[in-house]
């Protein structure tokens, strides 16, 4: 069984969940603190003296999910590096080669995991304070927008509330910078971190029980609308270990004695991995390679494009944003005309589907809520 950071995907997109339910308890709680009391001469004065007050309650539900949060990243990554393991014992188990036996023996796997688990906490511990800034900043902003509309004539005190409320909805909680200078939104920014953690501890630990297995090469796999960083080590073989670079070596037979085969080694795994091979969306999956015995798959037609992908994932994205919108609508009729714009874009994915042939993932169109 070869391992893939696909095979974690839904460790990585179980620990998102949790912040963006939050998200959604945030917009809900600003909401309602807004909308009470709309027709009161004093709304200013009333939703001012309410801040503390909101400020308690949004500062209680960032606690709570940082302990589930910390304690459901510990079991995603434990998960994760157990089917990474599993995963090189089943595959040599089924080739049928005498390096099962060493692959099953137990390996240490706490100190591994824990500190995978420490570098995700310590990652998004920044995500909490930004949590609660972000909520109390777009209250007061929206606070000071629907005073300042009717004086300027402009809008209604309800429009521009709801103007100001639909910037913050719209995006979610922002602000999250990665190394790259890329910034990203709460739930996407968490889940790109737990997949990377999450392929990491799988790929750590399918390699780690190749290695007492005494197997040092594998094989990239053939992935569907693969992207240009991992197109070129498709269907290539790779060191586990060693120098970076191409070489042609020659290594035991892996079933018969005394027999040689050479084999064409188009680099190292971390060579690879360094150029873009398993990153954090990658569908590729890596397997033990066994000299004379293991062949290398036929090239197979993609059924789209990865620029095919990349529209369906902006699809997906816009659908959860209306459905943010829709929620944080503060009247029937806006709800329901951002509702409508879901069902748009719903019906632009199935059209691509139907096209191209690609699977819809409809769990990435849906907004995960508190339980």
């Amino acid at each position: 069984m070869a391992v893939s950071p696909e095979m974690s995907e839904d460790l990585a997109a179980a620990v998102a969940d949790l912040y963006e339910a939050a998200e959604g308890v945030l917009i809900d709680k600003i909401r309602r603190a807004l909308t009470e009391g709309w027709d009161s001469p004093v709304w200013v004065e009333l939703k001012l003296a309410a801040v503390g007050n909101l400020q308690t309650a949004i500062a209680e539900v960032i606690a709570a999910l940082q302990t589930d949060a910390s304690g459901a990243i510990g079991q995603a990554m434990a998960e994760a590096y157990d089917r990474g393991q599993q995963a090189a014992v089943a595959e040599l188990g089924a080739l049928g080669v005498g390096q099962a036996a060493a692959a099953a023996v137990a390996l240490p796997t706490a100190p591994v995991v824990d500190r995978l688990a420490q570098a995700v906490i310590a990652d998004t511990g920044p995500v909490y304070v930004r949590m609660l800034r972000a909520s109390m900043d777009v209250y007061r902003e929206v606070i000071s927008r629907a005073a300042a509309a009717p004086l300027l004539g402009a809008q209604t005190r309800r429009e521009a509330a709801q103007r100001a409320f639909d910037d913050f909805a719209a995006r979610g909680v922002r602000g999250f910078v990665d190394a790259r200078g890329r910034s990203w939104e709460l739930r996407s920014y968490i889940e790109a971190a737990m997949r990377s953690a999450t392929a990491r501890a799988s790929l750590e630990a399918h390699s780690d029980r190749l290695g007492a297995a005494g197997v040092d090469l594998v094989l990239v796999s053939q992935a569907p609308e693969e992207c240009p960083l991992c197109r070129p080590w498709e269907r290539k073989i790779l060191a586990r270990t060693g120098a970076p670079g191409r070489r042609t070596v020659e290594v035991e037979h892996a079933t018969e004695d005394g027999e040689t085969v050479r084999v064409e080694v188009a680099g190292s795994l971390d060579e690879a991995r360094a150029a873009g091979l398993m990153h954090v969306n990658c569908r590729h999956r890596v397997s033990a390679y066994l000299p004379g015995v293991s062949r290398i798959p036929k090239a197979q037609p993609s059924r789209g494009t990865y620029e095919d992908t990349q529209r369906q994932r902006y699809y997906e994205r816009q659908i959860r944003k209306w459905k943010r919108l829709a929620d944080a609508a503060m009247d029937e009729p806006t709800a329901k005309a951002r509702r409508a714009r879901v069902r748009g874009y719903q019906a632009r994915i199935r059209a691509l589907v139907a096209e191209t042939g690609l699977p819809r993932k409809s769990h990435r169109e849906q907004l995960s809520t508190a339980r």
